[in-house]
């Protein structure tokens, strides 16, 4: 199915949008993040260490390092940590929350990384599902769902791992991925050249459905597709973050300095980190939200609804995905139906409450005139 780019038609009322990193330590998940907001919104675990974390220039507590390297053969579980901020980007303010995922590929079994992201993932759909199955919608209820989900690969120069693999491959049918390239300037741009193209032939062969801002030519202008066709060739998006800033030529730049060079952060030719934010916040948000909602929630819906139709038994796979908007809208009339069914008995309930009402009334109206002719025949034999 295809889907147009709708950025240009944002309305200039604020919008929320939820993206997920997902990274090994050290991939860059948090510079790149901190970068993006242009503030220090995640902590780095090496913060911990230092006597004052909240002064990332604060010598190391070597009590805390310590303790550190005792505990380091500990294996901690995957942590969800979302955290909110607002943005304003062309005008337009942006409620943007970023759900990390410190933890991810530390441990040795990587299987329970994939059941928490998905599980997470699911929910946030399962609290869309029960919120549209109320009769009276709750006016404050929050749409959590994430609509883009940053992969960081590591900058390894060969192919994609096991890992990476499997994560982009289970979660590509719940969330728009994105896969992107962290601590780029580790790799030649010979080096990280080939490796972008080694990565998106994995991407390929192994049929991942990744986010790769889709258009369509019959649909879309021209500008439109030109933008679509020059993010895709960028694929995985290739990441240099900073948080601080360094003076070139007099001027303050986002950059990191190197003994054989400065690597700019905010520079096409050094970094695709301004074509992916651009993309995430204004050009593509609305298609991120619109391809969540029309394509990603649905499907997940009509698999929902069809096993408690069909039974605990009932095989996803029953449904070809050309077959998923016609049974979609089928179950969604049904549900109304029923919804109508209910609305009817409890109109049928109230209808017979009050004719018994009324008919206990019409029995005591009845009643009191008995009693009030009997009255007015004795008060009638009293006077004679």
């Amino acid at each position: 199915m295809a889907y147009r780019s709708r950025g240009r038609k944002q309305a200039k009322k604020g919008v929320q949008l939820t993206i997920m990193v997902v990274g090994a330590s050290g991939t860059g998940r948090t510079t790149f993040v901190n970068t993006l907001v242009e503030q220090p919104l995640l902590t780095h675990r090496t913060q911990t260490l230092l006597r004052d974390p909240e002064n990332p220039r604060s010598e190391v507590d070597p009590v805390l390092a310590q303790q550190a390297a005792a505990d380091a053969h500990i294996e901690r579980p995957i942590a969800i940590k979302p955290v909110n901020v607002e943005l304003e980007e062309d005008g337009v303010r942006v409620a943007l929350t970023v759900v990390d995922t410190p933890g991810f590929g530390d441990g040795i079994d990587s299987e329970q990384n994939f059941q928490e992201i998905s599980s997470y993932l699911e929910r946030q759909y399962d609290d869309i599902l029960a919120e549209e199955s109320r009769i009276k919608r709750n006016p404050r209820f929050r749409d959590n769902r994430v609509h883009a989900l940053l992969y960081f690969i590591a900058p390894t120069g060969h192919a994609l791992r096991e890992i990476d693999i499997e994560l982009m491959r289970r979660l590509s049918p719940r969330v728009n991925v994105i896969p992107v390239i962290g601590k780029a300037d580790s790799l030649t741009p010979q080096e990280l050249k080939a490796f972008k193209k080694r990565i998106m032939e994995d991407i390929e062969y192994y049929s991942i459905p990744v986010y790769n801002f889709p258009y369509d030519p019959e649909e879309d202008d021209e500008e439109t597709i030109a933008d679509n066709r020059e993010l895709r060739s960028l694929l995985p998006f290739s990441i240099v973050g900073a948080e601080e800033e360094i003076m070139i030529n007099g001027e303050a730049v986002r950059g990191r300095r190197y003994p054989w060079g400065i690597v700019e952060v905010d520079n096409p030719d050094h970094s695709d980190f301004q074509r992916l934010r651009a993309a995430i916040l204004q050009s593509h948000l609305t298609d991120l939200k619109e391809i969540t909602h029309d394509f990603l929630y649905e499907n997940y819906r009509t698999e929902k609804l069809s096993r408690s139709v069909g039974g605990a038994d009932a095989p996803d796979s029953s449904i070809l995905p050309e077959d998923m908007a016609t049974q979609s809208v089928r179950l969604k009339e049904e549900q109304l139906r029923r919804e109508e069914e209910k609305l009817r008995e409890i109109e049928l309930k109230v209808q017979r409450e009050i004719q018994l009402k009324r008919q206990e009334l019409l029995a005591k109206e009845d009643s009191l005139k008995v009693l009030e002719a009997r009255l007015a025949a004795q008060g009638s034999n009293h006077y004679e």
